[in-house]
């Protein structure tokens, strides 16, 4: 498996080293985890956005009243 070197200030490095002392690891294994997690995050909000998706029409006809208006600048609703 290739090397990567990942550059931090000393006050970041010092920052990661308390955080993966807190869960008990090396820093190898913090930063390791840290990526894992990051990925498995994106694949669970992909899902839940998907999930959500394929539900809002029957949301939309089985609750009228809570349809938000369309908004006509561009901006995703709040």
């Amino acid at each position: 498996m290739p090397s990567l070197n990942v550059s931090f200030t000393e006050a970041e490095l010092e920052g990661v080293r308390v955080a993966a002392a807190a869960e008990g690891k090396s820093l190898k294994q913090y930063l390791h985890d840290l990526g894992v997690r990051e990925m498995q995050r994106r694949q669970f909000v992909a899902g839940a956005t998907a999930w959500a998706d394929r539900l809002r029409e029957e949301f939309d006809e089985a609750f009228p009243d809570e349809v938000p208006p369309p908004r006509h600048d561009g901006a995703a609703a709040a």
